[in-house]
């Protein structure tokens, strides 16, 4: 019988906020991920264009940590090269990315743009694993771009390919994150699917968790994203691994230290912790997210982590 410890939990790729020096601190301090997905890379004529983009997945950035790299793309031409560029960094897989609803992203036909044309799509596939390629290629997707129907030749086009593991967030590009994820649409998944599954969507804490673990359970896979960011204890709540609020604490100096070393402006490196802390405050009072958002010092950091962790233990 499976329980809830032989579940892969994964690291949703998440733009601005799980870049490398945050996958490292997150790996060494909770622990408990099987995989880290990098946020999206563009994957253009060039191959990998970015410099920043290359920098966040070299693997002496990422030692110790199985990082997934994945692409944007909507020419099947560029998505080879730059797999084919990863694939010689030591990566064994590649994700491509059909699940950003970013306007930005899906008005080039990226993203979940890609799934606006769903006959491109399939020809875009062919030709990708119609290549001489020797490693695995995972993919991340929405239902649909207008409607949950839309699923339904959508997975007969994915039937069609050796991918190595369909991750599907079960909304719609339309819905972005409003809503809540379509479980219905997702059992028709597991019920169809000829690759392997893994869930994505609204785990926000242990009991989001043993809902889709209980009524799934032949699905032994889970990508996580703002669930993590916004409870960082998550993943030793589905290990069964006791621990407080002074990890998150800890969580937080480490970063502090961490970004120092490559911000050297204290403005920057004050901004890029606010934007990793209003996460964790979502749940906390108004004070403290005040405070957070007022925070213009590495001294003003410290007085609201002091703040946290007083809230905290007047909550035991």
């Amino acid at each position: 019988m499976s329980t809830q410890t032989d579940k892969k939990i994964y690291f949703a790729p998440m733009e601005g906020v799980g870049g490398y020096i945050y996958r490292n601190a997150h790996h060494d301090i909770f622990g408990g991920i099987e995989k880290y997905f990098s946020p999206f890379i563009y994957a253009g004529q060039n191959g990998i264009e970015s410099m920043k983009e290359t920098k966040d997945v070299l693997p002496e950035n990422n030692e110790g940590i199985l990082l997934v790299p994945q692409l944007l793309a909507n020419h099947a031409e560029n998505f080879v090269k730059a797999a084919k560029f990863l694939h010689s960094l030591g990566y064994q897989e590649v994700n491509l990315n059909a699940g950003c609803p970013s306007k930005t992203v899906t008005t080039k036909h990226r993203g979940a743009g890609i799934l606006l044309d769903l006959d491109e799509y399939d020809r875009f596939l062919y030709e990708v694993f119609e290549q001489d390629i020797d490693f695995d290629i995972s993919i991340k997707t929405r239902t649909g771009y207008f409607k949950h129907e839309e699923f339904f030749e959508l997975l007969e086009i994915y039937n069609k390919y050796p991918i190595s593991e369909l991750t599907i967030h079960p909304r719609t590009r339309e819905e972005l994150y409003n809503n809540h994820a379509n479980l219905e649409i997702f059992e028709y998944a597991v019920k169809n699917s000829k690759n392997k599954l893994c869930y994505n969507g609204d785990i926000v804490s242990y009991q989001d968790f043993m809902k889709i673990f209980e009524r799934f359970p032949e699905v032994d896979a889970y990508m996580v994203g703002r669930g993590f960011l916004k409870n960082p204890l998550l993943s030793d709540e589905i290990q069964g691994i006791e621990s407080g609020f002074d990890k998150v604490i800890h969580f937080l100096n480490r970063l502090l230290e961490d970004y120092s070393k490559v911000m050297r402006d204290e403005k920057t490196l004050v901004f890029k912790l606010k934007e990793e802390m209003l996460y964790l405050t979502w749940d906390m009072p108004s004070d403290i997210v005040k405070s957070v958002k007022k925070m213009k010092s590495v001294a003003e950091f410290k007085s609201v982590l002091n703040k946290m962790r007083s809230y905290y233990r007047t909550q035991k």
